[in-house]
């Protein structure tokens, strides 16, 4: 007797599969506002990791307090301010933040941690160095540390968007070791080809090239077409000296 045939097609077709954006203790979290924003615009669930690091960051940057208890509120608030700092810039809907899922970062037994819960993959947006080294290393000391490590064994896409500067030869060593790994190792490095003429230009192009390492459409940059455009604004340039 021939075993029963079981339609997993159907099954799959329901099944939630986000996308995991780890937000590290580096500076950048306007980056990581970004990538969300852009994800939630391209219609992709979120499962959001705040480490305990990037809390005291984005506090510092942004002036949110980001608490367990109230993640959906103080995320709303995160989402809504500009580069600038200016409040209420973006609009962020109840849909929206329907589509967020949020893990704390001590929760080891959260879905993410195991590799059958089903995601697309990961993006450590911004990425400290020490956040570099615990994946490299495989440590995971908390949660953003396993589900990258997860990610890594899975096969799965992991985008790491380092944010430091200098680097050292043990952060390069670690470096090249998340890109053997398989990992998108992108640096938050602005470009200025795209006619930036605001920070959040700047803040959206690094944001856009880790969505672009995902292959998650979306317009948050100009893409180079291979012509020149005379720089960000149509001004004459001052005369020589």
């Amino acid at each position: 007797m021939e075993p029963p045939h079981i339609d997993t097609s159907k099954q799959d077709s329901g099944r939630r599969r986000p996308w995991v954006v780890g937000i590290s203790g580096a500076s950048g979290t306007p980056y990581a506002a970004s990538v969300v924003r852009g994800l939630l615009a391209a219609g992709e669930a979120v499962d959001l990791i705040v480490s305990r690091a990037s809390r005291l960051t984005l506090l510092d940057e942004t002036g949110i307090a980001f608490r367990d208890a109230h993640w959906r509120a103080d995320l709303r608030e995160w989402l809504a301010r500009g580069a600038d700092g200016k409040p209420a810039t973006f609009p962020v809907t109840d849909a929206d933040l329907a589509q967020v899922r949020y893990w704390a970062a001590g929760d080891l037994a959260a879905g993410p941690s195991s590799g059958s819960y089903p995601v697309k993959g990961m993006l450590i947006v911004p990425a400290s160095t020490a956040c570099v080294a615990g994946v490299a290393l495989g440590l995971s000391k908390d949660l953003l540390q396993r589900v990258a490590s997860v990610t890594l064994k899975e096969r799965r896409r992991l985008v790491v968007a380092v944010r430091e500067t200098p680097l050292n030869g043990p952060t390069l060593k670690h470096l090249v070791a998340l890109d053997e790994a398989g990992a998108v190792v992108l640096p938050a490095s602005p470009a200025f080809y795209a006619g930036a003429t605001h920070l959040q230009d700047l803040v959206d192009f690094v944001a856009g090239r880790v969505l672009d390492a995902a292959e998650v459409p979306h317009g948050l940059y100009r893409r180079w077409e291979g012509e020149l455009r005379g720089g960000s604004r149509n001004e004459e340039a001052p005369d020589a000296p």
